[in-house]
C-alpha cells in the first residue's frame, strides 16, 4: 500500500494490516498512533468558492507585483505578460493549477461534483455495475468508498506487495509459500497467520477467473503496477472473466497532488468508473507478461529494456519500472534510493522518530510513494543488518516488558551511518543481509547491476 485497512492512500502494508480493520486509532503495539506520520491528501472535493477567492487573492498579489505570484502566473503563460493583470488571467492559473484547461471547466466539473454528491447522499445512483460484476484491487482502501458511490458488485483485495522481497521463478504453490515467509519474516506476522492470508487472496483470484465481468483498479506506483504486471501475467492464458476492463490512473482532474485511489471521494470513483475504464487489451496482457517475466528473472537489462520503450500499453509502467531500478544499489554509495532517502531524513533531524521519518519520507522525498509503514520499518531494520550498527534507536534500551512502540522511537545515526550516507564507505561492503529487487538478489560484495544517480542508468558492476 498492503495496508490491509488501506489508511494511508499509499499502496503499502500498514501496521494495521496485522490487526482486524476497526474504527480505532491504535497500531498493532496497542499504543495510540502519532497522526503527525499519517498522510493526509486531498480527496478532490473541490470548492468552487474557495477557488474563486483564491483566484482573486492571485490577482491581488499580481497587482502588487508580489514575486511568488507572478511566477505562478509565468509557469502558466507561454510568455510574460504585458499589461495590466485582470481577473479572467488569475482565474487562468488558478485553473491550470488545479489540472483543468480554463477557469470553465473546472466551474463546470465542480458543480458537477457536487450534484453529484448531492446524489449520493440522497440515495440516488447512477447506473454503475451489476452485482455479478468483481472489483479487483491491491488493497481495501476503495471498498468502503465503492459500496457508498453505489457500486453493487463483489470486492476481492489481492495485496501481495512485489515491491519488496524475492518474486522468484517457482510454481504456484511455492510462490505462495516463499512470499508468505519473506511477509512473516519482514512484517512481525505470524506464517501461519500471512500464509492463511496468500492462500485465501490465491484463491479468490483463482474464482475471479469465472466472472463473467472483473475491473482491476489501480495507480501508478511500484506497488500497484507490479501487482498489475502480476495479474496480466495470471489472466494472460487459460480461462479468464468474459469482460476485463482496467482503470489505471496517474492524475485525477482537480487533485493537484494526487497519489492513490484511496484518497479519492465516491463521486470521483464514479467519475473513474464512467471515463477511464477501458478493456484490457492484448498488448496489455503482453506487457504484463514481459514485465512479470523478467522481474521474476530478476533480469535488469530486460527490464531497462522494457521502461525505454515508455511502455505506451500501460504509459503508468514505464514510471514504476523506472522508480524499482532506482532500488538497485546506487554506484555513488551502495545505497537503493528508499535507504539513501531514509538515512538523509535522519541525518537532517538527528532524534527525529521513526514514525515521523516515515511520514517525511512518504509526503516530502519520496517521488512515487508506494510504502506503508510496516514496510518501511523493515527498511529501517535492514539497514542494521551490517558489521557495526548504522541507524541508533532501532532495538531500544527498554526492558522486555515495557518495549517502546517502533514509531516512537528516536533515531540517529552512528559513525557508519554517516560515513555511507557522504558515500566515504560503500554500503554492500559491510552489508550482512540481503535483499531483492524482484528475482534479483542484493547481497554483500556479490556482484550485479547498480544504479548510477548522477548518470540515471543501469551500470555494470
Amino acid at each position: 500500500m498492503s495496508d490491509r485497512q488501506r489508511a494511508h492512500p499509499s499502496n503499502s502494508l500498514s501496521v494495521e494490516s496485522s490487526v482486524p480493520p476497526s474504527g480505532s486509532s491504535q497500531g498493532r503495539d496497542g499504543v495510540e498512533r502519532d497522526a503527525s506520520y499519517d498522510r493526509h491528501f486531498f480527496s478532490g472535493r473541490l470548492s468552487f468558492e474557495q477557488q474563486r477567492k483564491r483566484a482573486k487573492e492571485l490577482l491581488q498579489a499580481l497587482r502588487a507585483g508580489d514575486a511568488g505570484a507572478v511566477a505562478r502566473a509565468h509557469a502558466i503563460f507561454a510568455r510574460e505578460k504585458v499589461g495590466r493583470w485582470q481577473l479572467a488571467d488569475a482565474q487562468f492559473v488558478t485553473a491550470r493549477e488545479n489540472g483543468f484547461a480554463s477557469w470553465g471547466k473546472m466551474k463546470t466539473h465542480c458543480e458537477t461534483m457536487v450534484l453529484r454528491r448531492r446524489q449520493i447522499e440522497a440515495g440516488h445512483f447512477p447506473t454503475l455495475d451489476t452485482p455479478d460484476v468483481v472489483h479487483v484491487r491491491c488493497g481495501s482502501d476503495i471498498q468502503h468508498g465503492l459500496t457508498v458511490a453505489g457500486f453493487r458488485g463483489r470486492f476481492v483485495e489481492f495485496a501481495d506487495p512485489f515491491c519488496q522481497g524475492p518474486v522468484l521463478e517457482v510454481s504456484g504453490d511455492e510462490h505462495v509459500v516463499v512470499r508468505s515467509a519473506y511477509l512473516s519474516d519482514a512484517y512481525d506476522l505470524a506464517y501461519k497467520d500471512a500464509l492463511a492470508r496468500g492462500q485465501r487472496e490465491y484463491a479468490q483470484l483463482e474464482e475471479t477467473r469465472s466472472a463473467r465481468h472483473a475491473v482491476l483498479w489501480f495507480e501508478h506506483d511500484t506497488y500497484d503496477q507490479f501487482i498489475l504486471a502480476f495479474l496480466l501475467d495470471y489472466f494472460f492464458d487459460g480461462t479468464r472473466p468474459e469482460t476485463l476492463e482496467l482503470i489505471c490512473i496517474d492524475h485525477v482532474d482537480g487533485v493537484s497532488n494526487f497519489i492513490g485511489l484511496g484518497q479519492l471521494a465516491p463521486e470521483q470513483l464514479q467519475v473513474l468508473w464512467e471515463e477511464r475504464r477501458r478493456p484490457v487489451t492484448e498488448a496489455m496482457f503482453r506487457l504484463g507478461r514481459s514485465v512479470w517475466t523478467a522481474y521474476r528473472q530478476g533480469d535488469i537489462t530486460c527490464l531497462v529494456d522494457i521502461a525505454a520503450t515508455g511502455t505506451p500499453a500501460l504509459p503508468q509502467m514505464a514510471g514504476a519500472l523506472q522508480r524499482q531500478l532506482e532500488e538497485l544499489p546506487s554506484v555513488q554509495t551502495g545505497l537503493s534510493l528508499t535507504q539513501f532517502l531514509t538515512l538523509d531524513i535522519i541525518a537532517r533531524d538527528p532524534g527525529i522518530t521513526a514514525g515521523k521519518a516515515f511520514g517525511v519520507l512518504m509526503r516530502e522525498r519520496e517521488p512515487l510513494p508506494f510504502l506503508g509503514d510496516l514496510m518501511f520499518w523493515h527498511v529501517l531494520q535492514d539497514l542494521n543488518h551490517c558489521e557495526q550498527a548504522m541507524i541508533e534507536g532501532i532495538e531500544p534500551a527498554d526492558t522486555a516488558t515495557e518495549k517502546t512502540p517502533w514509531p516512537l522511537r528516536a533515531l540517529r545515526l552512528t559513525a557508519l551511518g554517516e560515513k555511507v550516507l557522504a558515500g566515504r564507505v560503500d554500503f554492500l561492503a559491510v552489508y550482512k543481509g540481503k535483499r531483492f529487487v524482484g528475482g534479483h538478489c542484493v547481497a554483500g560484495h556479490a556482484p550485479g547491476p547498480r544504479w548510477d544517480v548522477l548518470e540515471r542508468r543501469v551500470t555494470a558492476d
